[in-house]
């Protein structure tokens, strides 16, 4: 199956595709990467009247300003994953994206595609909680940072407003200690449980995803994790955790798995 016809555009400026996106008279939905959008077209899941390409608005590209590691929104993982300054300052998301689908996916997607798409399953959003990242957007009416503590509100739901796009990921640069552990049918699927953690002078945030409708921050097992390490007291903290369960496992099953990766994760610290 192919997807119904589509208008094609592709600005070269941010005003210009602003502009396209206030049109409310027709579905308008953005190209990053494409490598949700596209399946999802063909599938006749997605129909958009018109499909606008970000791949000439230049953003993309990593650097370091004023104590945190910016990375533009059009940034393909293969990049960020060869990435030094990404090595040195954000290890964490070098150790998250090997698990991100399989190397044709990771040499098309893009970060702020994965973002904006926010899949429960998917590993950045639970890399940039973990991270304390900021989400930059840009509007008719500016541009804003949104804590990503604050971005992923639901299923496949954020809290850009109409009109917005994502046009860059903002992390602090701070010494911390990284983990990461998933576990997925067969490697490149979506993970059935996975866990994103940091501990450093600050604390310790630790973000699960592949369990609920979106990744999830347990700050109950956070400050256990912080103060006393991992013991079974800390895992009590994952029964206060809103869980579900889907076609691959059940919440309580979700619930084991969770525990299973976190001690991965924690015992890998590195």
């Amino acid at each position: 199956m192919k997807s119904i016809d589509f208008e094609y555009q592709r600005p070269e400026t941010l005003e210009a595709t602003l502009a396209l996106l206030a049109d409310d008279t027709r579905d308008v939905q953005l190209l990053a990467g494409g490598q949700s959008l596209i399946p999802m077209m063909n599938l006749r899941m997605a129909a958009p009247e018109v499909l606008v390409d970000l791949g000439a608005l230049g953003l993309s590209g990593v650097a370091l300003r004023d104590g945190w590691l910016e990375i533009g929104a059009m940034t393909r993982y293969s990049a960020l994953m060869r990435d030094d300054l990404v090595a040195r300052h954000a290890p964490l998301m070098r150790l998250a994206l090997p698990h991100v689908a399989h190397a044709a996916i990771r040499n098309r997607g893009t970060l702020g595609g994965s973002v904006a798409l926010a899949d429960p399953a998917a590993e950045v959003p639970a890399v940039l909680l973990a991270l304390n990242a900021e989400i930059e957007v840009a509007g008719r009416n500016g541009r804003r940072n949104i804590a990503a503590d604050d971005f992923f509100v639901g299923l496949y739901e954020t809290d850009l407003d109409d009109g917005e796009i994502v046009t860059a990921i903002r992390i602090p640069v701070q010494p911390c200690r990284t983990g990461f552990a998933e576990v997925a049918r067969r490697h490149g699927d979506y993970a059935m449980a996975g866990v994103a953690l940091t501990v450093g002078e600050a604390g310790a945030r630790v973000a699960f995803f592949g369990v609920a409708d979106r990744a999830l921050r347990a700050p109950g097992l956070e400050e256990a994790l912080a103060t006393r390490g991992m013991d079974q007291a800390a895992l009590e903290h994952l029964r206060t955790l809103p869980f579900e369960g889907d076609l691959n496992a059940s919440a309580e099953m979700k619930r084991h798995l969770a525990g299973v990766v976190l001690k991965r994760a924690f015992n890998g610290l590195a």
